[in-house]
């Protein structure tokens, strides 16, 4: 008698060291471009308006809107990757222009 092998898959496990669920290193390095960015624009506008309560608020919802824009959902897609999917279909070709001929003549 021939036992069938069996191949058991564990569901849920992770190819990569994550921080929490669906952040990783390089959405974290992403981020800290993006803030590093965003800090030195917060900065400027500090120098121009002078005033701390809307800077904080600025830099403090430029590091939430990261994280939530670069964490990656359980279908391993994040919301910028969902938007440069919907840009690159945008330009995509969606026309198709084609000559009809008789196939059985």
């Amino acid at each position: 008698m021939t036992e069938k092998e069996t191949l058991y898959i564990p569901l849920g496990l992770k190819t990569r060291t994550e921080i929490f669920d669906g952040f990783g290193k390089e959405e974290l390095f992403k981020s800290i471009i993006v803030i590093l960015i965003g800090g030195t624009i917060d900065l400027v506008i500090y120098m121009i308006i002078k005033n701390t309560v809307f800077c904080m608020v600025l830099i403090l919802a430029t590091i939430a809107g990261t994280v939530m824009m670069l964490a990656k959902d359980q279908s391993n897609i994040s919301v910028a990757d969902q938007v440069k999917y919907m840009v690159r279909f945008a330009k995509s070709q969606k026309k198709y222009s084609y000559k009809y001929l008789d196939e059985w003549r």
